[in-house]
């Protein structure tokens, strides 16, 4: 799959538009699959050199030192999104998404690692991969963290700096990737944060303007003080150069916030959390009057779920576990896993477009089945054996038109599947 995403997309030009080398030639080409693939399984270059394709051990290191970084791995995935992204049928996919959820995902790591830490959500040693993925299943953007960073730091990082073709708009996050500085950061960067919050009974709704007490009484148990719009008005300019700080990349989120975090009382942070507590009401209010907003958060948190049992599939190698304590071989092992989830997606898209657009499937597919398609599975995948490489095998799949919605009259269609 990794093969046939590479040769269908060309994706291996980001690695020379990024080291400056030329053209590639067919054995580097193919060493740069195999080292990928020996990372992202995280089975390692040694035990992959042993396979049947020609490659020693020292020509798969030297081509990782001498074309593979985190630079040209990130380039090398953004295509493979794209490319995925300008294959799907609109008519069995449905138009574009704009949202995307994520999470982080806790990898345990030898006792030995130097950069090991104690998690005391996951409750194991290791370091944290915080994915963003779109509801198709397709990773957009991946990122390794501390056990201790701010996940509300490193979900509006990936929102703004995934590089792919897709417009964020929305961001679904679990408990643990939301407040209310996130709230306020993201009203200031112009996409929703839509939270699946613990315990949502217990938030407090913050009144819009003061001296209104019985406005509302059938929501003063849950009624706080009133927004100080006074201050916000007081430190916009100061937000608005944050924001762009972020947007522009001059600096860091987590850095911005870890310089509040320091001076808690500053004017700037004060009035950033003004604006999350408005923006949280309003959503907490949206939350428990739209039923339909509760269903769509819950659809896009169960494909992030999926998506982390894809990643425990494809990097089976070490039982899962990083042997590594250099920091720039975790970064390659987390994006070379985004590499082959990302091949993965891409190569099950193209093969239910080609089944599906047989004409006998032009009556079956009712709008709850399409709603219930995803390329993300992997029964078909054999990830252990022996490894080997064959340029010239490839998967005989055609540009194949997408049937419609199902007509009223399809049961001829439909009696003629079955019996077949």
């Amino acid at each position: 799959m990794l093969k046939e995403a590479v040769l269908r997309t060309g994706c291996l030009d980001a690695v020379t538009s990024v080291s400056g080398g030329g053209s590639l030639s067919a054995e580097v080409a193919e060493r740069l699959l195999l080292v990928i693939y020996a990372y992202g399984t995280n089975t390692g270059i040694k035990a992959v050199a042993s396979g049947g394709h020609g490659h020693t051990e020292d020509e798969l290191r030297y081509v990782r030192r001498r074309y593979l970084s985190a630079e040209s791995a990130r380039a090398i995935a953004v295509q493979i999104a794209n490319a995925t992204f300008a294959a799907r049928s609109a008519e069995l996919w449905g138009q574009g998404s704009t949202a995307v959820a994520s999470d982080s995902t806790h990898v345990r790591a030898y006792d030995q690692n130097l950069f090991k830490e104690w998690h005391s959500r996951y409750g194991g040693r290791g370091v944290l991969i915080y994915w963003h993925v779109e509801k198709k299943s397709l990773a957009i953007h991946s990122q390794l963290i501390n056990c201790t960073a701010s996940e509300v730091a490193a979900m509006i990082e990936g929102a703004m700096r995934h590089g792919t073709t897709m417009d964020v708009e929305a961001n679904y996050t679990d408990s643990h990737g939301q407040s209310e500085i996130g709230f306020g950061v993201t009203r200031l960067l112009n996409f929703d944060l839509l939270p699946r919050i613990k315990r949502i009974n217990k938030v407090k709704l913050y009144r819009p303007v003061g001296g209104e007490a019985d406005a509302y009484p059938q929501l003063t148990p849950a009624l706080t003080r009133p927004i100080r719009w006074e201050l916000i008005a007081q430190q916009y300019d100061q937000m608005i150069k944050y924001a762009t700080a972020i947007r522009t990349r001059t600096a860091s989120t987590e850095a911005i916030l870890r310089r509040f975090t320091r001076n808690a009382s500053h004017p700037t942070y004060a009035a950033m959390l003004e604006v999350g507590r408005a923006q949280k009401t309003i959503f907490v209010a949206r939350y428990l009057r739209l039923r339909d907003l509760q269903r769509e958060i819950e659809e896009g948190l169960n494909v992030m779920e999926s998506s982390n049992g894809a990643n425990s599939v494809i990097a089976y190698g070490k039982g899962g576990e990083i042997a590594s304590n250099r920091r720039d071989e975790q970064e390659m092992f987390v994006l070379c896993l985004r590499i082959l989830q990302s091949a993965l997606v891409y190569v099950n898209t193209l093969m239910l477009q080609d089944i599906l657009g047989e004409p006998e499937w032009a009556g079956l597919l009712t709008p709850a089945d399409r709603r219930g398609l995803t390329p993300l599975f992997w029964s078909h995948v054999r990830p252990y054996g022996e490894v080997n490489l064959d340029m010239d095998a490839r998967l005989k799949l055609a540009a194949a038109s997408v049937p419609g919605p199902r007509a009223a009259d399809s049961e001829a269609a439909r009696s003629a599947v079955e019996n077949a």
